[in-house]
Parts: structure tokens; sequence; C-alpha cells
């Protein structure tokens, strides 16, 4: 049964600036795991279903315009959860809106947790380790036009890999 994860990537250059901040607080998933805000969090799915998933993405994406997300500051799920995040200041709304859209026929899923749009940093590490990333970019800022989203498959060898791009409404 392969896993999935829909998520919107974060472009260059600070995919990697972020992916190696998480690395070097200590995350050693960071080299596996592109640097993404989740839209569809990790699932097991049919293999049969992966067709019918991505005409399901292909329709979502037709409904939902581009838009800009402005990345700013650090937060935090502690004590509920072991996360540190880059935090959305701006895309918040639309984030929320794919989500939903995206989240429905093949990919209604319960989730863990209420969804909150965030880049994670730094993931189930000590409070030291999380307590460093939570400061270290503190004032880290960019913002960037969200055109796509992507299907990503997880592969045990070699960690979280787009297998296709589904491009957003055009002009509006």
């Amino acid at each position: 049964m392969p896993t999935i994860g829909v998520a919107v990537a974060i472009p260059e250059p600070w995919a990697t600036e972020l992916q190696d901040y998480r690395a070097a607080v200590g995350d050693t998933t960071a080299a596996m795991i592109p640097t993404h805000i989740t839209l569809v969090p990790p699932t097991e799915v049919d293999e049969d279903q992966l067709e019918k998933i991505e005409d399901h993405l292909a329709a979502a994406a037709d409904e939902v315009p581009a838009f800009c997300v402005h990345l700013r500051g650090t937060g935090t799920f502690r004590p509920v959860s072991p996360v540190v995040f880059v935090s959305l200041v701006e895309g918040i709304s639309q984030c929320e809106r794919l989500a939903d859209v995206v989240r429905r026929g093949p990919l209604a899923i319960d989730l863990a947790f209420p969804y909150h749009p965030h880049v994670t940093i730094a993931h189930h590490l000590g409070d030291d380790q999380l307590d460093r990333a939570f400061e270290g970019l503190a004032d880290f800022e960019c913002e960037f036009d969200v055109e796509d989203f992507k299907l990503y498959v997880h592969d045990e060898d070699l960690g979280w890999r787009p297998t296709r791009y589904f491009t957003l409404q055009r002009g509006t």
C-alpha cells in the first residue's frame, strides 16, 4: 500500500535554506522531507486508487486560484505536539480552502489535529533543540506565489518524492 501526501512545495532558495536549518538543529528526517505546507498528511491508499486520486486532485486544482504566501517568524504546537514551524502571515485562508477542497472524495480523511497551515522546521526533538529552532528562525521571512501543489509518494529509501504537479487557476 503506497503512502501519499499532498502539499504546497516551498520554492528555492527558501526550501533549501529551511531544509538545511532543519537538519542543523538535529532533525534527521530533514533530508527525506522536501520543505512544504501540508494539505493532506501521510495517508495509506490502495494502489488501484491512485488514478482516481490524481483525477480528484486535478479537479480540485481547477477550483482554487493561485495565491501568495508570506512566511514570517516561528511558532510551535508544544505542549500538544513537539513541533516548531515557520508561520504563515498571508495565505492562511487560501491554504485552508485548498486543503478543504483536496481532502474530499477519495482523500476525505479525519485529521489528528485541526488544520493549521505551517512549514515544519523541527519535529520530535528534545526541548533544547526545539527551543533553538524556535529562536533561530524567529526573524525568517519570505514571500512567494503558490501556483501549484504536488502529490508525493513515500519511498522507504528516498523519502518523499513528488509524482505529479497540479496547477491552480490562473489570473484571479
